[in-house]
């Protein structure tokens, strides 16, 4: 049994992700946020936390992680210019400042495994371009550099990579998917015409957070059905 971490775990990707991690024997942390849990399992054990508080505490956590998980994200699609600098900054705030916020708090805890890994997320527009992205890939294109910056200064001890999905039908997507006509126009922009699922990104995390990729670290995985790279 491997302790990990998952900050925002009551939704979505983080949610699925602790439940699989549980159904395989191991133990989670999970934070939430705004969605109380609804998932029970005797493996996940559930804590609040906002990442943006001060005072931010991660004092439940056990002495040795094998693994840290941060979902926390936002998709805020607007032209650029009718976004205020303010809400770069908070965007910034949660995506970025509360990942870092989290590694330099359970740094030691990770430093106490054999196999620890460092999993974050990106978005497939940081290196594709996308119109009113800005925002978002402002604090993800963040993210992407911290994952190798890390995973460089942390070698050999902690692994740190990042997936950068595409849309992904989760309940941060639902104003984008929130129809059968806006799910199948989205599912034809990618090669493999269709959108991604919970299980297609949960199961690269568990891939990269396990002994079988133990040789991989400071990459930026793009699951996103072939759309950066791939014009058919």
């Amino acid at each position: 049994m491997a302790n990990y971490l998952i900050i925002g775990a009551s939704s979505g990707i983080g949610k699925a992700l602790a439940l699989q991690l549980a159904d395989n024997g191991h133990q989670v942390f999970g934070t939430f946020n705004k969605n109380e849990p609804s998932a029970e399992h005797p493996l996940i054990k559930y804590s609040h936390l906002n990442v943006l508080d001060e005072n931010f505490s991660l004092a439940f956590l056990p002495d040795t992680l094998a693994g840290v998980i941060y979902c926390p994200g936002s998709i805020n699609l607007r032209p650029f210019e009718r976004i205020k600098p303010a809400d770069f900054i908070n965007d910034y705030n949660l995506q970025v400042v509360g990942a870092i916020k989290t590694i330099q708090t359970v740094a030691s805890k990770l430093k106490n495994s054999e196999n620890a890994s460092i999993t974050l997320f990106s978005t497939v527009a940081v290196q594709t371009g996308l119109p009113f992205h800005s925002q978002v890939s402002a604090s993800k294109g963040a993210i992407e550099g911290l994952t190798k910056a890390l995973a460089a200064e942390y070698a050999p001890k902690v692994r740190v990579n990042c997936i950068a999905p595409s849309l992904t039908d989760t309940p941060l997507a639902a104003t984008l998917l929130n129809s059968e006509q806006k799910k199948e126009a989205n599912a034809q922009r990618h090669p493999l015409k269709r959108i991604g699922t919970t299980d297609d990104i949960v199961n690269i995390v568990d891939f990269l957070i396990s002994p079988k990729s133990s040789w991989i670290t400071g990459q930026i995985l793009h699951v996103d059905g072939g759309i950066s790279t791939l014009r058919i």
